[in-house]
């Protein structure tokens, strides 16, 4: 919004965001979007304010946001919504703001900041306010109050905030009660608050970000969803998400990430589901959803499964973990499902072909290196996709404000405000540096599929699980003499404390022809002697598969030019032709279904089709969204209906303890 000729009546308000990635595409700002609807519904402000929302990618800089922001004057009031990638730079942003405008209020909220005045205060001088809470209606009653001529330091009737009196003084005014009616918040999209489109009227934004509810039961030790933790679940209404589907669909949206702490839990998240697919049934988008699945799985999560299965509506199901260490489960407060449960859970989404991955945090006060390791190759005998995590200290969680009882030594991110476990009580100093070297490969490697389909075929037909070949790998690209290996041996020395390290290299894979023959080399020099002899063709195809159904990144830049198609309405890059030695597509259905496999060579003529526009996705670390470009057949793009119950796998039969199974040989 241009404020050049606004009248000098009227104030100026400023919401900030930054997303974590650097990619072509921007991150959807929708904290901000909340914080607009909800302003400017009220005609007070409506009457007397101008908002504008500056949404920056992840990478910009400071210097870069302060031109953008400031080069037409700087605003009355600036606001920015603080997470702990981006805490710093606000930092230095507000800084800027009050040499330009030293009456102007500067205004911090999210949970990084929310109950953190004295320290937000103590660094960054320059901010006059700080957040506590859900910040829709206290920011509303901030501009409220700066409009009936109150100061920064006089917002004593306004809840929810903490601010410093005229004296110096903090003062942090009583908690704002939750909002239980969450549709009293005016959506971002249907009030237009939130720009959706770009110059040529396309989606702007990398994907739809929405919530369906708010609040989360649990009251695990490192978590604060949303500042809501062991709190009732409040859910927006049926009617509200549907029209805010409908604009999606229009938008021809592909993927709807629903900001949930427990998608799956409630019974009106089926009615979501329903919505979602008629959307997609009337006007072809959106096509995947994308979210934080209950961790307890219901009856309400297998019916939204069978659900999205028959509409051919694409997600990947998380199996949210953390950890399989009982010590750390007890010191984490939090009650995972029976291990049985869980095992069954992953094969039965095995058997049914569907998209899986789960999660586990390396560094969990009462873990060990070999806890950990356990648990992650006893979960990669069913999910190869799993999404390892270091341990983070965030504030307001019970592992930071008990650092000491559990001896957490920790250090500051060097760009971040996160705080970085280096050792504790049961993890030392050279352990936790040694496994940051495995979580970048296990994180690059086999979280971002960059190899998928080989991990299940070369632990049951090679015997080499999936931590053994991932630290082959780390070995290998250490000591390897070959100029391709040397960007990678510089991500993995910087990848403690961070993730710009981990998006670079899975960039350096997706988008690097010469990360693909560097690959090629490990798998034949380092890989392909550990296996047995009379699975090392079929093996080789799997791994040679993987690399084609990669997603297909500028082909024509990249001397590989394929054409395009559209299929129900989307388009695709398309590979005619593609000639195996082995069904691979078949052979890695069998063994998820837990059916042993010849080694006799069963050639295969298929097309494999790559959804175009895979830039952002192969650009971040968002694991969920690049598994939208992998290659596919045309089964895969149109499967046929599941042929199950909406029951639950039975519990503590054979379903979830894989077997190890022979090659059969045929006669």
């Amino acid at each position: 919004m241009d404020f050049t000729n606004r009248s000098a009546a009227r104030s100026t308000v400023y919401l900030v965001q930054q997303g974590v990635w650097d990619m072509p595409l921007e991150s959807m700002p929708l904290a901000a979007g909340y914080l607009k609807a909800t302003a400017l519904a009220d005609e007070r402000i409506r009457a007397g304010t101008d908002i504008a929302i500056h949404n920056f990618r992840g990478g910009v800089t400071h210097v870069a946001m302060a031109n953008a922001m400031f080069t037409q004057g700087a605003p009355d009031v600036l606001a920015f919504s603080v997470m702990g990638w981006n805490m710093r730079s606000f930092g230095s942003l507000a800084a800027t703001f009050k040499q330009l405008n030293p009456q102007g209020w500067v205004v911090f909220g999210g949970t990084h900041v929310a109950n953190q005045a004295e320290r937000v205060f103590r660094l960054f001088p320059e901010v006059d306010i700080v957040v506590n809470g859900e910040g829709e209606f206290t920011f509303r009653d901030i501009l409220l109050a700066r409009l009936a001529g109150a100061g920064p330091h006089r917002l004593h009737d306004v809840a929810g905030l903490s601010f410093r009196d005229a004296s110096g003084e903090l003062v942090t005014t009583p908690e704002r009660e939750r909002i239980n009616d969450l549709d009293e918040i005016p959506s971002p999209f249907l009030t237009g608050a939130l720009e959706l489109t770009d110059a040529d009227g396309n989606f702007r934004y990398d994907v739809a970000l929405m919530e369906t509810n708010r609040g989360c039961p649990y009251k695990c030790a490192f978590c604060y969803w949303g500042g809501a933790v062991g709190q009732k679940v409040r859910a927006f209404s049926i009617d509200r998400l549907r029209a805010e589907l409908e604009i999606f669909g229009r938008l021809k949206v592909h993927t709807v990430v629903a900001c949930d702490a427990n998608f799956g839990l409630l019974p009106g998240d089926v009615a979501f589901v329903e919505a979602l697919i008629e959307t997609r049934e009337r006007l072809g988008f959106p096509r995947a959803l994308e979210t934080s699945w209950a961790k307890n799985k219901s009856k309400t999560f297998y019916r939204i499964v069978k659900m999205m299965k028959d509409a051919g509506m694409r997600s990947s199901f998380t199996l949210a973990l953390q950890t399989l260490s009982d010590t750390a489960l007890e010191n984490m407060h939090r009650r995972n499902m029976k291990v049985n449960e869980w095992e069954d859970l992953a094969a039965w989404l095995d058997r049914e072909g569907l998209d899986c991955y789960a999660e586990l945090i390396w560094g969990a006060p009462g873990e060990t290196v070999a806890s950990f390791m356990d648990g992650y190759d006893r979960l990669a005998r069913r999910v190869s996709r799993i999404a390892v995590y270091p341990m983070l200290l965030l504030p307001n969680t019970e592992y930071m404000d008990k650092k000491e009882q559990f001896g957490i030594r920790s250090v500051r991110g060097d760009s971040d405000d996160f705080e970085y476990v280096l050792a504790h009580d049961s993890i030392t100093f050279a352990e936790n540096q040694q496994m940051q070297r495995f979580l970048f490969w296990a994180r690059v490697v086999a979280e971002n599929a960059v190899l998928r389909h080989t991990w299940l075929p070369l632990r049951l037909l090679g015997e080499v699980t999936q931590s053994q070949a991932l630290l082959n790998l780390d070995r290998w690209i250490a000591e390897v003499d070959d100029p391709a290996a040397a960007p990678l041996r510089a991500y993995v020395g910087a990848a403690a404390g961070g993730t710009d390290a981990y998006g670079a290299a899975i960039t350096y894979f997706y988008t690097e022809p010469e990360a693909k023959r560097l690959l090629r080399r490990w798998w034949t020099e380092s890989v392909r002697p550990l296996v047995p002899a009379a699975a090392a063709p079929l093996l080789d195809e799997v791994f040679r598969y993987d690399l084609l159904t990669q997603p297909a990144y500028r082909p024509a830049e990249s001397g590989d030019p394929l054409p395009i198609v559209t299929v129900g309405g989307e388009e695709y890059y398309v590979r005619d032709g593609v000639q195996l030695a082995y069904d691979v597509p078949g052979i890695v259905a069998r063994l998820r279904k837990d059916l042993a496999v010849s080694p006799a060579p069963s050639p295969r003529t298929l097309d494999l089709y790559y959804r175009t526009g895979s830039d952002s996705a192969v650009t971040s670390t968002n694991h969920e969204i690049v598994m939208h470009f992998m290659g596919l057949t045309r089964q895969d793009i149109e499967p046929e209906p599941m042929n199950v119950t909406t029951e639950p796998p039975p519990q503590g039969g054979s379903g979830g303890h894989l077997p190890i199974l022979p090659i059969i040989a045929t006669s």
